[in-house]
C-alpha cells in the first residue's frame, strides 16, 4: 500500500523544521535559516516554534515549558535538551495531545485499570506504566535498566539503587529509589511471569531466578529490546524505537488526557513537592542539574503567607 501523498509531504516537512530547529538553537539566526530553505522569516519562525510545542507536549523538554518555546532565547538556552527530546520525537506521531500536566490519583489508578484490561500484554505493560510515575525515568534509561538495578541478590527489592552513568540519558549518575507499593505488585507479577516463560534466567537461587546482568524489560518472546544510534557521526545519542512504541500504546490505552511520559514526570514532581522535596532534591531524582530548569518545568508551590503566620505565636 503506498503512502497518502499529503501525509508524506507532512511527513517531509516535520523532518525540514526538525533541521531548522537544529541549525536555530546551533546559533544560526532565523533569516540565515529561511535564506537556506528558500522561505521567509516570519514561516522559518512559526515552524520552528509549533515543533518546539509539539516537543515539549509530547516528549517533554527538562527545564523548557509550552510557553517558553515562543523565544528563540529560551530555545536555545536548553538546546541539550531539546536534542535529547529529539530523539524520542517521532514525527509520524504528532497528534492532537494536550499540554502535558500532572495528574491526580484517582487518574493514575484509572489509567492503570485501563492498561490491565486492554492490553495483551498486562503484566509487562503495567510494571512500565507505574515506572515513569515512581521514578520519573524515561523510556531510554528504563531500556537500560537491568534486573540487578531492581532486585538485591536474595530477590527483595533493592530500595536504594541508582541510575547509573551508562543508563542515564545526560551520562550522570543519580540515586534511584523503589518505594512505590503498585509498581512493587506489577513489576513483581512481570518477573514472575518472565521466570515461568524462561525468558532471560540466571542461577535459580539468586535474584529471583534471573539474570542479574540482564535487561529488566524484554519483548514477549524474550528478547532484548534493541538500543540504536539516533545522530551522525561522533555524536553520542541513543534511542530504544521499540520501547517508545509501546509506551505510546500504554498511554492510548490508558487514554487519559495529557498523559505521556513527561505528565508522569510532572506528577512525581508534584507528589516530591507535597512531601516536603525542594528543587535540588526533584532535580536530583529527575536528572536535571539546573534548579532553575526544574522551576521552569513546574515551579515548587508557594503557600499564601496569611497561613504560613496563622497563630505561630
Amino acid at each position: 500500500m503506498e503512502d497518502d501523498p499529503e501525509a508524506a509531504g507532512d511527513r517531509r516537512q516535520t523532518l525540514q523544521t526538525i533541521q531548522m530547529l537544529r541549525e536555530v538553537i546551533d546559533g544560526d539566526p532565523y533569516a540565515t535559516v529561511a535564506q537556506r530553505w528558500g522561505l521567509s522569516r516570519s514561516a522559518v519562525d512559526r515552524r520552528i516554534k509549533g515543533l518546539a510545542v509539539q516537543l515539549t507536549q509530547a516528549v517533554g523538554v527538562d527545564g523548557l515549558q509550552e510557553s517558553g518555546a515562543a523565544f528563540v532565547k529560551r530555545l536555545r538556552m536548553h538546546r541539550d535538551a531539546i536534542l535529547q527530546a529529539l530523539e524520542h520525537f517521532d514525527p509520524t506521531q504528532v497528534s492532537s495531545q494536550r499540554e502535558a500536566r500532572v495528574l491526580n490519583p484517582d487518574e493514575v489508578d484509572l489509567g492503570a485499570r485501563r492498561v490491565r484490561s486492554r492490553s495483551t500484554r498486562p503484566l509487562h505493560d503495567l510494571a512500565l506504566y507505574y515506572l515513569p510515575f515512581a521514578t520519573g525515568l524515561r523510556p531510554l534509561e528504563v531500556a537500560r535498566l537491568t534486573v540487578g538495578d531492581y532486585l538485591l541478590e536474595d530477590g527483595s527489592v533493592r530500595r536504594e539503587s541508582r541510575v547509573r552513568a551508562d543508563v542515564a540519558i545526560n551520562g550522570r549518575d543519580r540515586p534511584l529509589f523503589f518505594s512505590h507499593r503498585r509498581l512493587d505488585e506489577a513489576l513483581g507479577a512481570y518477573l514472575d511471569e518472565r521466570l515461568r516463560a524462561g525468558h532471560g534466567l540466571g542461577a535459580a537461587e539468586h535474584w529471583r531466578g534471573l539474570d542479574p546482568h540482564g535487561p529488566l524489560f524484554l519483548g514477549s518472546e524474550g528478547e532484548v529490546y534493541p538500543i540504536t544510534p539516533n545522530g551522525g557521526e561522533g555524536q553520542n545519542r541513543y534511542v530504544c524505537r521499540p520501547l517508545l512504541e509501546i509506551y505510546r500504546k500504554i498511554f492510548r490505552q490508558a487514554d487519559i488526557p495529557g498523559l505521556c511520559t513527561q505528565s508522569a514526570r510532572l506528577t512525581l514532581m508534584s507528589r516530591m513537592y507535597e512531601r516536603g522535596a525542594d528543587e535540588d532534591q526533584v532535580g536530583l531524582v529527575l536528572g536535571i542539574a539546573d534548579r532553575s530548569a526544574v522551576r521552569e518545568q513546574l515551579p515548587r508551590p508557594r503557600p499564601e503567607l496569611s497561613k504560613v503566620l496563622e497563630e505561630l505565636a
